[in-house]
């Protein structure tokens, strides 16, 4: 799948200290910093425990030793993929992938030449004659047979496997076109296509979520001080509207708060859509922060329109997201009328996050909900932004990010990807238990395959009465 480039991309790094930066200027040492070349759109994320578990299982499993080492600051970045592979990031270098194959219900990791800095392979390795090293190496030239020197038992065709030189250093990576028994019976033909990727330098070392806050002081003191004047513009051109924030319980909207209570020293109404499919962290989040910055939480649901709206279509669809209009815009449209008569709402929204919101204005209407003037104090910034804001204001963050989650809303999103949804699955047995019920039950009712439920068909548009997407 292409790039999909939605805005400049940011991300920068410090050798010195080990820490990612969004600017070019490190502020902790004031040394200069580099770009890392990460996928576009580049909106990259902190690694959490949980994702670095994740990464270095992936890996473990399939080379014999973890890639993330203790200690070192790790970013993951989503990259654009027919379901889900992201990208890790560890001493300011893309140090390999890990893909989820529905398919096959695993995840493969893609290591890139870059993670011989971190990790050596106790499996799935090829090591090459030495005569052979330097046209991998330099060259990006692949394995071919006379330059075998041995291959690991357990290398299977279509396997990632590392190339190793005989001093057991890493000069290549790729994919194996044969099985080691096969290998080894060659005499001419290829044994590794190597893959050739953007290279930049992997420089590791340890350092703190501390250390990165410290490292971007400046820039993130210079995108609060943007978006507080854009709220108070847009509050100052409405005086007479009353002002919420649209709250979810995820991340940005956590941050648009932040800035809002800069902005005007308290925090407005918050808005709550609840759909009625929101986690149980969620709802605690919501009340966490409520406390936290003592603000009323003005609430809607959407549970009972779902239920017919169901009962009479089916599920919703990635491309029919009839969820959207009927569990939230329609209640809270409600709710701003008896509440408000009408108001602007500051919104999470960024730019970054697809192609839709990158060429959304900062301040519209949507026809669907007039009574709301939405404005987006946040647009310009990227994931990374986000975290070390929320990190350096010390704010209750929704700790579902914690468990591996990159995005929070209803845990039923078509959106969401299959290695998220079984992620969530794993996770939550009763709510996703519940859910996949109700779509057998519809699967029962028109006749559908069983695919339809177990390999996620149900989110495509045109499958909710033949099973087959259009």
């Amino acid at each position: 799948m292409r790039p999909l480039y939605l805005g400049r991309i940011q991300l920068r790094w410090c050798d010195a200290c080990h820490v990612p930066v969004l600017d070019e200027v490190c502020g902790l040492c004031d040394g200069a910093t580099r770009a890392v070349p990460v996928t576009p759109p580049g909106d990259a994320r902190p690694a959490f425990p949980a994702d670095v578990a994740l990464v270095n299982r992936i890996y473990a499993d399939h080379f014999g030793a973890p890639l993330i080492p203790d200690g070192a600051l790790a970013l993951m970045n989503k990259v654009p993929d027919p379901d889900r592979m992201e990208e890790v990031v560890v001493g300011g270098a893309v140090v390999g992938h890990i893909r989820y194959l529905p398919a096959e219900d695993r995840w493969e990791p893609i290591p890139r030449i870059e993670a011989g800095a971190l990790m050596k392979p106790t499996r799935r390795f090829v090591v090459v004659n030495e005569g052979a090293v330097p046209s991998i190496r330099d060259q990006g030239a692949s394995l071919l047979a006379p330059g075998l020197r041995s291959i690991d038992d357990e290398v299977e065709a279509g396997d990632e496997v590392f190339i190793l030189a005989p001093d057991g250093s890493v000069i290549g990576v790729g994919r194996a076109r044969v099985s080691a028994a096969e290998a080894r019976t060659m005499e001419r033909g290829a044994i590794v296509r190597t893959r050739r990727n953007v290279s930049s330098p992997c420089v590791p070392g340890p350092a703190t979520r501390a250390d990165a806050v410290a490292a971007n002081a400046p820039v993130l003191d210079r995108y609060e001080a943007t978006a507080v004047a854009f709220a108070r513009e847009v509050a100052a051109s409405y005086p007479d509207v009353p002002v919420t924030i649209s709250f979810s319980g995820g991340k940005d909207s956590l941050a648009t708060l932040l800035v809002v209570r800069k902005a005007f020293g308290t925090v407005p109404p918050l808005l709550f859509a609840d759909t009625g499919f929101e986690f149980p962290e969620t709802y605690a989040n919501i009340d966490e922060v409520a406390a936290w910055c003592g603000a009323e939480v003005v609430r809607s649901s959407g549970e009972t329109a779902f239920d017919e709206t169901f009962a009479e279509q089916g599920p919703p669809a990635v491309d029919a997201r009839w969820c959207c209009d009927v569990c939230k815009l329609a209640p809270i449209g409600e709710a701003i009328r008896g509440r408000f008569g009408e108001c602007v709402s500051f919104i999470g929204q960024r730019k970054y996050e697809s192609a839709k919101r990158a060429k959304s204005r900062r301040v519209w209407r949507n026809p669907a909900l007039p009574v709301q003037l939405s404005a987006a104090p946040i647009h310009t910034w990227t994931a990374l932004h986000v975290w070390l804001y929320l990190f350096r204001e010390e704010a209750p963050y929704n700790r579902l990010y914690e468990q591996g989650l990159d995005r929070i809303g209803c845990y039923i999103c078509p959106s969401s990807d299959l290695a998220l949804l079984g992620m969530i699955e794993n996770g939550y047995p009763e709510l996703m238990g519940a859910w996949n019920e109700r779509l057998r039950a519809w699967q029962r009712e028109k006749g559908l395959p069983d695919e339809w439920v177990n390999e996620g068909l149900w989110r495509r548009a045109g499958t909710n009465e033949t099973g087959r997407g259009r």
